[in-house]
């Protein structure tokens, strides 16, 4: 069995392989609109959506295990602090380990055999790593899939009726959908963005609590996992901080450690961080082509729901802004910027293909600084680039 989530969805999958009681593993493939890759080397800064993937193993129609992806135990051991087990294998066991279809499960089994964790942690992991993998998997709406029957994962210690984790988790799915725009992602981390507000109208110890987990390093989901807990009941909870502002979710700016300064903080000098957010790969490839030997700093955001937490992390000093893109118009996006104070006077400049009079309105009416039809040459660029970064530069008496 194989097909595309377009033709036919997850809930429906799960309900043959339950019906037809099965045995072997489904594998699903998507693009994820919250996960970024940072493409290093030449050309643009951009952010892509990666590919994403998942396993689940199936005995007679029902689940024994949920892998996310390529397994690099981080998942496990996220649960494992939780409850305070310290001890993890080392390199020259895990390499011992047996080979299986699901190098994470082999891990927690041999945890399991050395007495590191008991039985009932082990089944405890195994419930949470189910629930959060098919709770992004019930959230797709796009993507590819193929059922392999054949041997089923062993051993196996639980096993779980599709049916009732079905309905319970497509309910949790609808009541995610209620927090948007608010809180779109599990991967997005928590940021303290009003400490005195916060302090003001919170008891101490609930501000403590916020002050330790949102340290801008840890997405709502470790924390899901670190309380052992559902991502619905972790964004619930935080979810009136959010919308006060009080607390800010971002999503992580990249996935490369910050050993090589590649924190945006650190970087050097430029002639000024210019931010294009436009859904063409090619678009932000070519500004960069033509701003980066000037001295430019340029960096390219495709998805436009995420450049709206990107942007307060970069701190560009110019907004280039496509007005056509899928999931979000530009003008939405102009108009959410200037209502926040840090881009209230930031150059935002709208980037399309049409010339025509209501575009220009349009752009006015929402705050854009100024208006560039595409395609454009290299002088048109630089010249509205340097235009009004200079009048930045002057302005802030620089």
């Amino acid at each position: 069995m194989q097909g595309n989530l377009s033709e036919i969805d997850i809930c429906s999958i799960l309900q043959l392989i339950a019906l037809g009681q099965r045995t072997g593993q489904l594998w699903v493939e998507a693009h994820s609109s919250h996960h970024n890759n940072k493409l290093s080397g030449e050309g643009a800064n951009t952010y892509r959506p990666k590919q994403q993937s998942w396993f689940v193993f199936f005995l007679n129609g029902q689940i024994i295990y949920c892998q996310e992806g390529e397994s690099n135990l981080s998942r496990i051991n996220d649960y494992l602090r939780h409850y305070r087990v310290e001890i993890r294998l080392t390199d020259k066991q895990i390499a011992s380990l047996p080979s299986t279809d699901s190098p994470e499960y082999a891990y927690l089994w041999a945890l399991l055999e050395r007495n590191i964790i008991n039985p009932k942690i082990a089944g405890s992991i195994i419930h949470g790593l189910v629930h959060e993998t098919l709770f992004d998997l019930l959230s797709l709406r796009q993507g590819n899939f193929i059922f392999h029957q054949g041997a089923a994962l062993a051993p196996q210690l639980n096993t779980f009726e599709i049916a009732p984790f079905v309905t319970k988790i497509m309910k949790q799915v609808q009541e995610w959908k209620e927090l948007y725009p608010h809180i779109q992602s599990p991967e997005q981390l928590p940021v303290l963005s009003d400490k005195v507000q916060l302090q003001s109208s919170l008891p101490e110890a609930t501000v403590e609590k916020l002050q330790h987990w949102a340290d801008g390093k840890t997405s709502l989901r470790q924390l899901a996992r670190y309380l052992n807990r559902d991502i619905l009941t972790v964004a619930k909870a935080i979810y009136p901080y959010v919308q006060q502002s009080w607390l800010q979710l971002v999503y992580s700016v990249t996935t490369k450690p910050d050993t090589h300064n590649d924190n945006w903080e650190l970087k050097g000098k430029h002639r000024g961080r210019i931010v294009c957010i436009d859904d063409a790969i090619a678009i932000g490839e070519t500004i960069n082509s033509i701003l980066q030997p000037q001295g430019y700093e340029a960096i390219a955001l495709t998805n436009p729901l995420e450049a709206l937490s990107l942007v307060f992390q970069l701190k560009p000093d110019l907004i280039l802004c496509d007005i056509a893109m899928l999931e979000l118009e530009g003008y939405e996006v102009c108009a959410m910027l200037r209502h926040s104070t840090a881009f209230r006077l930031t150059p935002i400049i709208m980037l399309t293909g049409k010339d025509g009079f209501i575009d220009r309105v349009k752009a006015s009416m929402v705050g854009a600084t100024d208006y560039l039809t595409k395609p454009f040459t290299d002088t048109e660029l630089l010249m509205i680039v340097e235009k009004y970064l200079k009048i930045e530069f002057y302005e802030n008496g620089e």
